[in-house]
Parts: structure tokens; C-alpha cells; sequence
């Protein structure tokens, strides 16, 4: 979500996330480090859908033709259907992730499955062809489906239970193979969020789209981060403040007055001199043409405001360097 209340059509609320109102994006990220990979911006009501939101954002975001295949891809509740996995695996994209009860294609009502009586870590699995539904007893009830992971296998995971005593001690249950696959990979894109949000420059605006733009420009520079990040496993890499002061520094440099033409001076008029003078109070401050400070003072013959301080005397530099 990119955080904003402008009054266009493109602004969603969403109740269940930290940012409510904003422009609401999809996101595919590199689950082991937040890269960002591709996105869009969602349209809103007025969107083309074929077969869903859900299963048109993930088959938009994962282009093989582009991204290749052999990608193994953890997804939330909202998109995991078994039509969108059984399609990916056709594009040879394995998926796994929570599902919901009432997902068009979900085993519901058949035998065998779990009560609220059921032990914890009970674990309830049914296998349609190359998908495998899984339902298992933790704090409650767990559901995901995937088509990477075998039904079972000797996995437990570590939980506190409530003695007959009354005392918390720590117990091994079992759980699905695919429980911490998923809890460890499912992190992309927060991270991604997460590091943007450590030093954005998002900030309000009267203008809609400088929202986006903000929220590009950090994008671009944290996806940056994490290449140099990666690139410099074997030394030190910079920290993302360090990272973003030195591309500072680069940006100034490249964008420096001396790599940019000087601006060409107003033609005088016959028989004009050349005389500083101030800004009258009606007229507001301008910025330098030589070095692009503000400042009050201007050429009363070129028309140009130039600074006329002890640290810097624009107005002289600029009539030298222009031959006037």
C-alpha cells in the first residue's frame, strides 16, 4: 500500500492493513532478500478481469517468458486456488500457501477430517494429482495447499503447552513439511516494505502522483541496495544509510553546473549597463542562475538573479564567464 487520501479513483481502503488508504500494488519479491521483481498498480472496479483478481495479478507477475521457470513460488490465502497452481505448474512453477475453506476447488466435507476435539498437531492430508490439501490442528486450524511437498513426513516443530499442573512447558508436535517452507519464505515482500520504510522519502502531497513517484524512487534505490548487498557478500557491503549518502554524493556529482551549459544571458539594451540591484518586496526571491542559490539581488540589465554575497560573488563569476 502506498499510503495516501487523495480523492481518485486509483485509492483503495483496505481494513486489514497497517496503511488503509493508499494505492494498493502487487508485488512478486525474492523471498531471500526483498528484491523487488515486477508490480503494478491496481485500477480498481474497472480493471479487466478473466478468471479473478487473485489468479489474474500472479499469472500477470509471473512471466516465464521473461522470468524463466523452476521458480518455486509462496503465495497467502487470498491467491492460493487450485486452478491457478495447477497453471503454474504447467509454466514448471511449483506453489505453495495457505488456502480458504471456501476456495472453488477445495476438498470440503469429506471424511476423516478434523473436529474441534482433534489433538494438536493432528494432521489431516489429501492428495487431487500433482496438488496435495493439507489441514493441520496447531493454536487452530491450518489449511494450505502446495505442489511442492509430500503429504508427511518426520517433521515436528517446537510448541508451548499448558501442563495438567498449570505450568508451560515446551513440547515437540507434528506438523507438514511444508509449514516452515512457507513461514520462512513468505517474507518477501514485507522486507521489502520494511526496508523502504526505514528511510522513505514519501512524504504528503497535493499532487496524486508524487505519491507513486516517491514510492518508485525508493523502490528503485532499495532494490539497489540489495544488489550492491549481494554483490559484496565477500567484503563489507555499506549499510542502507551509507548506501543512500553515497549515491547522494554520486547524483550531485553527476548533475553538477559544470557538466551543464551555462544559461545564455538576455541581450542588454543599446547603451545598458550592467547594475546590481535588489528585488523589490513585491517581487519574490529567485534563484541564482550561476549556482542556483535563492537569493534577492538580480542584473538590472540581463535580467537574471545572481548572488552578491562575501562567500560568493555569482554576479561578477557570471558576467566573466559570459563575456559581459
Amino acid at each position: 500500500m502506498v499510503k495516501s487520501k487523495a480523492r481518485i479513483a486509483l485509492r483503495q481502503y483496505m481494513k486489514d492493513k497497517p496503511t488503509k488508504w493508499g494505492y494498493k500494488l502487487f508485488v512478486v519479491a525474492d523471498s531471500s532478500n526483498g528484491y523487488t521483481w515486477d508490480f503494478f498498480v491496481y485500477e480498481g472496479k474497472g480493471m479487466s478481469i478473466s478468471k479473478g483478481l487473485s489468479y489474474d495479478s500472479v499469472m500477470q507477475l509471473v512471466d516465464t517468458r521473461v522470468l524463466g521457470q523452476g521458480y518455486k513460488l509462496f503465495v497467502d490465502n487470498f491467491y492460493t486456488s487450485p486452478a491457478l497452481f495447477k497453471d503454474l505448474l504447467a509454466k514448471k512453477v511449483w506453489a505453495c500457501g495457505t488456502i480458504r475453506e471456501q476456495r472453488l476447488g477445495y476438498p470440503r466435507r469429506r471424511p476423516g477430517g478434523l473436529t474441534n476435539r482433534s489433538p494438536r498437531g493432528t494432521i489431516c492430508w489429501i492428495r487431487e494429482g500433482p496438488l496435495v490439501f493439507v489441514q493441520w490442528k496447531d493454536t487452530r486450524d491450518v489449511r494450505f495447499c502446495s505442489t511442492i511437498h509430500p503429504a508427511h513426513s518426520n517433521y515436528f516443530v517446537q510448541r508451548k503447552v499448558k501442563e495438567a499442573d498449570g505450568q508451560w512447558a515446551e513440547k515437540s508436535i507434528p506438523a507438514p513439511p511444508g509449514i516452515s517452507d512457507y513461514n520462512k519464505n513468505m517474507g518477501g515482500v514485507d522486507l521489502s516494505d520494511a526496508m523502504i520504510g526505514y528511510y522513505n522519502i514519501l512524504h504528503k502531497s497535493r499532487k496524486w502522483h508524487r505519491s507513486f513517484f516517491y514510492h518508485f524512487l525508493d523502490k528503485a534505490i532499495v532494490s539497489a541496495f540489495i544488489l550492491h548487498r549481494e554483490l559484496e557478500k565477500e567484503e563489507t557491503p555499506l549499510t542502507q544509510k551509507e548506501f543512500r549518502e553515497a549515491l547522494v554524493s554520486e547524483l550531485k556529482a553527476a548533475g553538477s553546473r559544470s557538466t551543464a551549459p551555462p544559461p545564455s544571458p538576455s541581450p542588454a539594451p543599446p547603451g545598458a549597463s550592467h547594475r546590481l540591484r535588489h528585488f523589490t518586496q513585491d517581487t519574490t526571491a529567485g534563484r541564482c542562475v550561476h549556482c542556483s542559490m535563492k537569493t534577492t539581488s538580480e542584473c538590472s540589465s540581463c535580467k537574471v538573479a545572481l548572488c552578491c554575497l562575501v562567500s560568493r560573488d555569482c554576479y561578477n563569476d557570471w558576467h566573466t564567464l559570459n563575456n559581459l
